[in-house]
């Protein structure tokens, strides 16, 4: 057995380096390397969290994501969900930088709070967070298990 004792890294192919570059700034990523050798840009927020922005994305995909966007559905990595400190001040980040909900907030009934975001190349970001009073959060939508959203 292989014992992996956590995430490194989550490798995310983009098509348009600056608008990816903008988009993950608003969630607290900066560059922390370039890579001459392959097109590869790490970038890193101050919690540690990395992400390899693989940089050779071709840009006539039609603004679909092929795993999330097409009605047949192919094997692959559908999201990457990173917990945050707050959910209410991570939707006023939300709201404060224009950014779009693509699902959210919803819960599915395990304490969590999750909402759902779209980078500039439709991938799809999670950020989850608990929150005490979650009645409060304006337009929350409560799930059960039987009663969650196919994805």
């Amino acid at each position: 057995m292989i014992e992996i004792t956590h995430v490194d890294h989550l490798g995310i192919r983009i098509s348009n380096i600056e608008k990816a570059l903008a988009y993950y700034k608003i969630l607290g990523f900066e560059i922390l390397k370039e890579i001459d050798f392959d097109p590869v840009i790490i970038i890193k927020n101050k919690a540690g969290v990395e992400i390899n922005l693989v940089t050779n994305a071709p840009t006539d995909n039609g603004g679909k994501n092929i795993l999330m966007d097409v009605p047949e559905k192919y094997p692959g990595y559908t999201h990457a969900a990173w917990q945050v400190a707050s959910i209410r001040d991570t939707l006023a980040a939300i709201k404060e930088n224009g950014l779009e909900i693509s699902q959210g907030p919803v819960t599915f009934g395990d304490g969590h709070i999750s909402v759902f975001l779209r980078d500039p190349d439709r991938n799809v970001v999670e950020l989850r967070g608990r929150e005490q009073n979650p009645e409060e959060i304006e337009g929350l939508i409560f799930y059960e298990n039987e009663n969650s959203p196919a994805t």
